[in-house]
C-alpha cells in the first residue's frame, strides 16, 4: 500500500514538473490529427519534396513545417494563442518584461532596435567590434555612431572589456549622444562590468542595450556570468540557436522589466522585418529550447557543459606551448568560451590540423588562436579526445605556413571616419584594385563571419594597416 502511495505520489511529482512548451504542444496536436491541406507551403507535407531530402531530413519534419494561421497555431504579428503564451513563458525565464521571437537571428533584433529607436542624425554610442547588423540597423535609420573601442588584449588579438569610466567619459564628453549600445561578450567570451556601465548610462539618462547574442545561457547557472537583464539593460539580444539550443536562425529580443523603451515600436519594426509566412519548426524550437533549460534535464545538460569546460581548461593548463585566454588576466570571460593558441602555429593552421588529422571542428579560427565552444549537446569523452589531440600537437612541431603569408583575422584598429555611415553607403561608388585603395573610403561593410565585425566599415579612410586582415579581397568599393 506504501509502495502504491509512493508512486502515485512520484507520478504527480513528474506531471507537475513538466515544463510547458506550447508551440511544441500544438504542432503535436495538429501532427495526430492530419487534415487535408490546400494552403502553404506547397510542398504539402513533404509529398513534393525531392526524395534525398526528405530521405535525409525525414517524413515527420516535414510534415510539421508549417506556418502561422493554420491548425490553430496561432499567429506571430500579433503574437496570438499557443505563440503569445510561448513568448511569455520566455520573458518569465529569461527575466524579461516582454520577449520577441526572431526568425532572422539576432540580426533581426538589432535591426528591429535601430529601427524603432535611432533616427538620421543622433549620434549612438557603439562599441568598434559590434556585429556587422547593429552597423546595418544604423544605416538604415541614418543614425550615428560615436565609436568606443574597449580594452585590446594585444597578445591575443582580440578586443577585450569596456570600462564603465571610458563610457562616462564619452557620455560627458558628448552631450548629444542619445543611447549607448554595447556587445557583451565579446565573441571570445570577454566579459564587461554591465552593472557599472547601467549606472552611468542611468546617471546621464540614456537608453542601455546590450547585445547578449553569445549569453542566453546565462541565467540559467550560477556558474556562468549575470545577464545584463537583471544588471540594468533596457533590451537585450540573445542568439538561442548559438548556445542555447534552437535551431539555425532563431533568436529572441527581451525588453527588460524597468524598461521605458517603445515596445510598440520595435513590434512595428519587428514586423517590416519579418517575413510573413513565419516557420513553425523555427518557432517551435525557439520555444523547446527555454523549455529544456528549465527542464531538469536541460539544467542537468548545462551543469554538465560548465563541468567539461572546467575539465578543459584544466586539461590545457598541463600542456606545455599551449595558452588559454582566461579570466585571471585581468577581466572575467565566460568559462564555456575557450580561446586557445599554440606556440609556432597560428590559428588557421591549427584548425586544419584538427580537422584534418582528427576530425575535430571548432567554432572559429584567428591568425593567434582558436575558439572552442564547450556545448550543451558534448559529451564529456568529446572533451577528453579534444584535449589528447591538442596535446599532442603541442608536442609535434608543425609547419606553419600561414604565418609566411602575413595574414591578419580581426583587425584592432581605431578607425578613421571620414564621412557618416549612411552617406558612404548610399554615395556615388566604384571598385577599385585593392592595391589602389590606401587613402580612399570605405563604401560597404566588410566583415567575415564569423564573428561578423567588421574590418571596414562605410565612411572609414582605407590605410596601409588594413591590408594584412585583406588578403581575400582583390578589389574594394570606395567612395567615387
Amino acid at each position: 500500500m506504501a509502495k502504491e502511495l509512493l508512486k502515485k505520489i512520484s507520478i504527480k511529482e513528474d506531471v507537475e514538473q513538466k515544463v510547458k512548451a506550447p508551440i511544441v504542444e500544438a504542432l503535436k496536436i495538429a501532427y495526430d490529427n492530419p487534415t487535408y491541406q490546400f494552403h502553404i507551403p506547397g510542398h504539402t507535407k513533404g509529398n513534393a519534396i525531392f526524395k534525398d531530402f526528405k530521405k535525409l531530413v525525414g517524413e515527420k519534419v516535414l510534415t510539421v513545417d508549417t506556418t502561422d494561421e493554420f491548425d490553430n497555431l496561432g499567429t506571430l504579428h500579433p503574437a496570438t494563442g499557443p505563440i503569445k503564451e510561448a513568448q511569455e513563458l520566455a520573458a518569465e525565464a529569461f527575466g524579461a518584461k516582454k520577449t520577441f521571437f526572431l526568425l532572422n537571428g539576432s540580426t533581426s533584433g538589432n535591426l528591429a532596435l535601430a529601427m524603432a529607436l535611432t533616427k538620421k542624425g543622433q549620434k549612438i554610442l557603439v562599441n568598434r567590434n559590434c556585429h556587422r547588423s547593429i552597423l546595418t540597423g544604423l544605416i538604415i535609420s541614418g543614425a550615428e555612431p560615436v565609436w568606443i573601442c574597449p580594452n585590446k588584449i594585444e597578445d591575443w588579438s582580440v578586443w577585450g572589456n569596456i570600462e564603465a569610466n571610458k563610457v562616462d567619459k564619452m557620455l560627458t564628453e558628448n552631450k548629444d549622444i542619445s543611447m549607448v549600445w554595447i556587445t557583451n561578450p565579446t565573441y571570445e567570451g570577454v566579459v564587461s562590468d554591465i552593472k557599472a556601465i547601467s549606472l552611468v548610462c542611468k546617471k546621464h539618462g540614456v537608453p542601455f542595450i546590450v547585445d547578449e547574442a553569445h549569453g542566453c545561457l546565462w541565467n540559467f547557472n550560477k556558474d556562468l556570468p549575470e545577464t545584463a537583464l537583471k544588471l540594468g539593460a533596457d533590451a537585450v539580444v540573445h542568439s538561442l540557436h548559438k548556445t542555447g539550443g534552437s535551431m539555425s536562425q532563431s533568436s529572441m529580443l527581451h525588453i527588460s522589466k524597468d524598461s521605458c523603451l517603445d515596445e510598440v515600436a520595435i513590434e512595428k519594426a519587428l514586423k517590416l522585418l519579418h517575413t510573413t509566412s513565419p516557420s513553425l519548426l523555427l518557432l517551435a524550437s525557439l520555444d523547446a529550447s527555454r523549455a529544456n533549460l528549465q527542464s531538469k534535464k536541460g539544467q542537468k545538460l548545462l551543469e554538465k557543459a560548465v563541468e567539461n569546460a572546467k575539465y578543459l581548461r584544466k586539461r590545457l593548463d598541463q600542456i606545455p606551448n599551449l595558452h588559454q585566454l582566461k579570466g585571471d588576466f585581468g577581466y572575467k570571460t565566460d568559462v564555456t568560451k575557450v580561446f586557445v593558441k599554440i606556440d609556432g602555429l597560428s590559428g588557421k593552421r591549427l584548425e586544419s590540423i584538427l580537422e584534418i588529422d582528427f576530425k575535430i571542428e571548432v567554432e572559429s579560427a584567428s591568425d593567434i588562436g582558436v575558439l572552442i565552444l564547450c556545448n550543451l549537446g558534448n559529451k564529456r569523452s568529446e572533451f577528453k579526445y579534444l584535449a589528447d589531440a591538442l596535446e599532442k600537437i603541442a608536442e609535434n612541431h608543425y609547419q606553419d605556413i600561414y604565418y609566411l603569408e602575413k595574414r591578419k583575422h580581426m583587425p584592432m584598429l581605431d578607425p578613421i571616419i571620414k564621412m557618416s555611415l549612411r552617406d558612404a553607403f548610399y554615395a556615388e561608388k566604384e571598385r577599385i584594385p585593392k592595391s589602389e585603395a590606401i587613402g580612399r573610403i570605405s563604401a560597404e561593410v566588410v566583415a567575415e563571419c564569423p564573428p561578423g565585425i567588421s574590418i571596414l566599415l562605410p565612411g572609414e579612410l582605407i590605410t596601409e594597416e588594413h591590408l594584412p586582415y585583406l588578403n581575400d579581397y582583390d578589389t574594394l568599393e570606395v567612395v567615387k
